[in-house]
């Protein structure tokens, strides 16, 4: 009778057993983890076979996280819509940067010529949907949301077009190493990845004979030194050990390396490491669940519109959702100064057909439209849920006027 199966204990084949006889007995949906390297190629066939709705793999999910993050260096995180067209980029404030103390709206002009938008900030902890009004300060977050090309020219424009990663230094031999040393091979990035158990070192040299594999303990200071590990671009820190992972990233970030990730499941230490600098901390278990909550929320909403991505941003008190806009979706065609938003709800971004549209007061959805919205302190299922039949509150956000 159950409206959701999820299958995630330990084992894979377990998990693709219980989803297949869970659908069996009537489970309307049914979630499978599925991790392992040997189903990753065959994954899509094997989900229609077994009739599983949804396959969830969080070490490739984490590492495709880390992939975007190393193609913006410049950026905290990175989140994806409509198939990469437009891009979320968070942005660490810092002195000296060109927009402290300048209103968003002075700043919009000044791009005026890119398509981007001042998404959301986040102050102290708290997120702030910004108007025209809200002024940068140092050691603020922010979210601009735009195409790749405009995020680059709007990157060069404060001095952080950094350049690309052409060599990565990784410690920790886990699966999600393995995915992303696939993924980093495959874009023509040097690897080097150290891992401290000899048998599997000779496995990861099998399976990766492009990547240097060295058997010792990465997170060995001298270790590091004697590779000669600030010579490459970035350094990802993806031990089995949280405690580890953050430390090594604070000694390679302070060490000078260009970009530093690190993994860590545990929230209360991400606020204590971003106090020191460290800003891009990636968590499987937030990703795992965001991408379990996209799949619970469509299940709510079937008859409305339909959510293609979620994310959480800003640890989690905000979160950014792309949805494709149906007949149901009320108010088409209304321009959206003439609308009425709830509080805390932004539209940040309208696809039609291949154009990118940032939205004015002007703008209007229609059928067929993809929507990103940027919600705070608010659960969306539906498209209709951003509207307030009350007083009308639309501004224009980002700094647009």
């Amino acid at each position: 009778d159950a409206d959701l199966v999820l299958a995630t204990t330990n084992l894979d084949e377990v998990n693709m057993l219980c989803a297949l006889t869970a659908k069996r007995l009537g489970a309307k949906f049914t979630i499978a983890r599925i991790r392992d390297l040997a189903y990753t190629d065959d994954l899509p066939a094997l989900q229609k076979d077994l009739n599983i709705d949804a396959v969830i793999n969080p070490e490739y999910a984490t590492a495709l996280e880390i992939s975007r993050l190393l193609r913006f260096p410049a950026a905290a995180n990175v989140d994806t819509f409509f198939r990469g067209k437009v891009e979320m980029l968070g942005i660490r404030v810092q002195e000296g940067d060109p927009m402290v103390g300048i209103p968003l709206s002075d700043l919009f002009r000044r791009a005026s010529s890119l398509s981007i938008l001042f998404s959301a900030a986040e102050r102290k902890g708290e997120v702030i949907i910004p108007n025209g009004d809200f002024v940068p300060r140092v050691g603020d977050k922010l979210y601009v949301t735009g195409s790749p090309k405009d995020l680059s020219s709007y990157l060069r424009t404060l001095g952080r077009d950094l350049p690309g990663i052409h060599s990565a230094f990784l410690i920790g031999g886990s699966r999600i190493a393995h995915y992303l040393s696939k993924m980093l091979l495959s874009m023509g990035v040097r690897v080097t990845l150290v891992e401290s158990n000899e048998a599997h070192c000779r496995r990861l040299s099998e399976s990766l004979p492009e990547a240097l594999i060295l058997h010792g303990d990465g997170t060995d200071q001298e270790l590091l030194l004697s590779e000669h590990f600030t010579n490459n671009d970035a350094f990802i820190a993806l031990t089995g050990r949280d405690e580890d992972n953050l430390i090594s990233a604070l000694y390679a970030q302070q060490q000078g390396l260009r970009k530093v990730v690190a993994k860590c499941n545990r929230q209360n230490y991400t606020g204590i490491v971003r106090s020191l600098g460290l800003d891009s901390v990636i968590s499987p278990k937030l990703i795992t669940a965001a991408q379990i909550l996209q799949v619970v929320r469509g299940m709510q909403n079937s008859q409305g519109s339909v959510m293609n991505a979620l994310y959480r941003i800003a640890d989690g008190a905000a979160e950014a959702m792309e949805f494709t806009v149906t007949a149901s979706t009320r108010h088409l065609g209304t321009p959206l100064r003439d609308l009425s938003l709830k509080p805390g709800i932004l539209v940040a971004v309208v696809a039609r057909g291949g154009e990118i549209i940032i939205p004015e007061g002007s703008t209007s959805i229609q059928e067929g439209d993809s929507v990103i919205l940027i919600s705070r302190d608010r659960r969306l299922q539906d498209l209709n849920d951003i509207y307030d039949e009350g007083e009308h509150t639309f501004s224009a956000p980002g700094g647009m006027s």
